[in-house]
């Protein structure tokens, strides 16, 4: 039965990894707005906003495209606005519906369409890789040293494999659910990862406690 589980287990991860490269191969990751290629207009008001209020306003223009609104004065009096996608049509009719709310005197004309280009997942993660590997390195001796009379280089290559293997589960997982890469990737990153380390601390605990009996 337990052999049987194990390899139901084995199928679900190989099926998860394997479509997950599919979906990869063909249609890439997703990717929240911020990372998206994307186009931006910033509006001075002149006055303090609640993002409420351009959300509403965001909405009947943009309908069904993601925003993000974002304050960029301290004192909240302008307002950065980023979607997918902005017609001249769209920001004609964004400006007459900001001058009707706020009572301003913008010209649409004078605020320009900005792009942003789309933000490469490994742009991402670089800024992590370094302190990721240094605390793996770390890990992995320590797990070497603790269960070295189960062969320590036994203990560094399934350590190794385990740690890889479910991140590869978790990348392929967000490939065919199509998670965003954004906010919530390095969090959960770090949270396959810690349940990795615990799933080999807890197989060599095991392997080092059958030995002993």
């Amino acid at each position: 039965m337990k052999k049987n589980s194990t390899k139901i287990l084995i199928l679900l991860i190989a099926i998860i990894i394997i479509v997950g490269a599919c979906i990869i191969g063909i249609k890439g990751l997703a990717f929240e707005l911020k990372y998206q290629n994307s186009k931006k207009i910033e509006v001075g008001l002149s006055k303090k906003f609640e993002e409420k209020d351009i959300k509403e306003i965001t909405n009947e223009i943009f309908e069904k495209q993601p925003v993000i609104i974002e304050p960029i004065e301290i004192y909240e009096d302008a307002v950065s606005i980023t979607t997918t996608e902005i017609t001249e049509e769209q920001k004609n009719n964004l400006i007459a519906k900001l001058n009707e709310k706020y009572e301003a005197e913008l010209v649409a004309e004078n605020i320009e369409i900005e792009e942003k280009s789309h933000v490469r997942g490994r742009d991402i993660i670089k800024p992590y890789i370094k302190p990721f590997i240094i605390v793996s390195v770390i890990i992995l001796a320590y797990l070497a040293i603790r269960y070295y009379k189960l062969n320590a280089l036994k203990v560094l290559v399934q350590s190794f494999g385990i740690i890889v293997i479910s991140q590869a589960v978790l990348l392929g997982i967000m490939a065919i659910t199509r998670i965003p890469i954004g906010k919530l990737t390095i969090p959960l990153v770090l949270i396959v990862y810690m349940i990795s380390n615990y799933i080999c601390v807890a197989r060599f605990e095991k392997m080092r406690q059958l030995g002993q009996s």
